[in-house]
């Protein structure tokens, strides 16, 4: 891996919290993801399944996680099973973890070699009752591929069709909404390395440079700082592309009195950060762009105070929306005709801001956490309004990750990163 070790303690802290909500006399299990193929020989670079990395910090294929706190044996507690490296893949892949690096990474004592699964398994399954089996419940989810986490689940609900199965999603999607501080130390970095890579590009754009160059320059600077690359494919729009709010191509050309509108950061450890930016092609805003990006600014600003402990999600949009809806008519593109006449279910304000302003992140760009109990304290949310103006040919979104605090705001993960107009044309020029 190219980021540094991550103090094992995080993971020994997360399976105590985890196994502390299991019921009595049960097991979970969490797997791996798989290696997927292209075609031919070919596969997709290997991404970890986020609870099995957020539980053990094995960021490896093939790999088995078990927590049983209640086993009789005490070393079966919390077992990992591991592919068995030999001489031939360190040759031919790199070394994988042996039982002795496991265990500096994870603070698991007891490593199995996955050709002992069956049998270890058996004798686990007749010493419980319950099995919590892993599911992902994410809101967004849409998952058409059958995962290895979706056949281990078959096979084991085939072979022992007499236990009690409970979920894991649901202890998981509270513990891993509020970030211990190693996570945020994590997520800091990853911010730290996007800031690096926007700042590149602040002195890189002109007329006449290519989206696609510009996301190779952010590439280099990700790549240098230990980062595996972008947290989420990029939005690099330019001009009337940032109207289009996944406008992932970046094949255009950036043209002199147009605005590039970024979506793009960088992940480290697994961990993401989410940066939304909007600057002048040129350098310098006109004065209509600059009135509609100071509007977007004052939205973010005041949304950001309301990210405290109590507040619920669904009332926090609705003020926002209050907040846009005054801006909006401000900038002209509203009337109070039109916000009289609003349809509550699409407020009028949707015609120029039609997306969410706040999710979760953390170990997923949108990332674990129940939308309908109240915020807390060390949760992770971005804030993003944006003003999208298709017959103007620009779109304006801003976008910082900060961290819910116990009292006063939250705390700004990317408050170095360049956001007032003027800074962001004095550095462009």
């Amino acid at each position: 891996m190219k980021y540094h070790p991550i103090d094992r303690n995080l993971f020994i802290k997360n399976r105590k919290n985890f196994a502390s909500q299991m019921k009595p006399n049960s097991l979970a299990v969490f797997n791996s993801n798989d290696i997927y193929p292209v075609s031919a020989d070919s596969t997709l670079p290997f991404a970890q399944h986020r609870d099995i990395f957020y539980l053990s910090g094995v960021d490896q294929e093939e790999s088995i996680l078990v927590i049983f706190p209640d086993c009789p044996k005490e070393k079966h507690r919390e077992i990992l099973f591991l592919k068995e490296t030999n001489d031939h893949i360190a040759v031919w892949e790199g070394e994988k973890l042996t039982k002795e690096k496991a265990f500096e990474t994870s603070g698991v004592k007891t490593v199995y070699w996955l050709q002992d699964l069956e049998k270890i398994m058996f004798e686990l399954m007749t010493q419980c009752d319950t099995v919590y089996i892993n599911t992902n419940e994410h809101y967004r989810a849409n998952v058409e591929t059958e995962t290895r986490e979706d056949r281990f689940t078959k096979w084991l609900k085939n072979l022992y069709p007499a236990h009690t199965v409970a979920k894991s999603n649901p202890i998981l999607q509270r513990l891993r909404s509020v970030k211990d501080p190693i996570e945020i130390d994590l997520m800091q970095k990853a911010c730290n390395i996007t800031e690096k890579s926007f700042r590149r590009v602040l002195g890189f754009v002109k007329p006449g440079v290519w989206e696609f160059e510009i996301e190779a320059e952010m590439m280099h600077e990700f790549l240098r700082n230990r980062s595996k690359g972008f947290a989420y494919t990029p939005i690099i729009a330019s001009g009337n592309n940032a109207n289009v709010l996944h406008y992932i191509e970046n094949n255009q050309q950036c043209k002199d009195g147009d605005l590039i509108l970024f979506d793009t950061a960088a992940e480290y450890a697994n961990y993401s950060s989410d940066l939304s930016r909007t600057i002048p092609v040129n350098g310098k805003f006109s004065e209509r762009q600059k009135a509609v990006y100071n509007a977007v600014l004052r939205v973010k600003n005041e949304a950001t105070k309301m990210l405290v402990p109590g507040t619920l999600w669904e009332q926090y949009h609705v003020e926002v929306g209050k907040l846009m809806t005054s801006e909006l008519l401000g900038l002209g593109l509203l009337d109070k005709a039109d916000v009289q006449n609003e349809n509550p279910d699409w407020p009028a304000y949707k015609k120029y801001f039609m997306h969410g302003t706040s999710h979760h992140i953390g170990l997923d760009t949108h990332d674990y956490g129940l939308l309908h109990e109240p915020m807390q304290a060390n949760m992770v949310f971005t804030v993003e309004p944006g003003i999208y103006i298709p017959d103007e040919g620009f779109g304006i979104r801003l976008e910082d990750d900060v961290v819910v605090q116990e009292q006063g705001e939250p705390f700004n993960l990317m408050a170095n990163i360049p956001i007032e107009a003027e800074e962001i044309e004095e550095l462009m020029n």
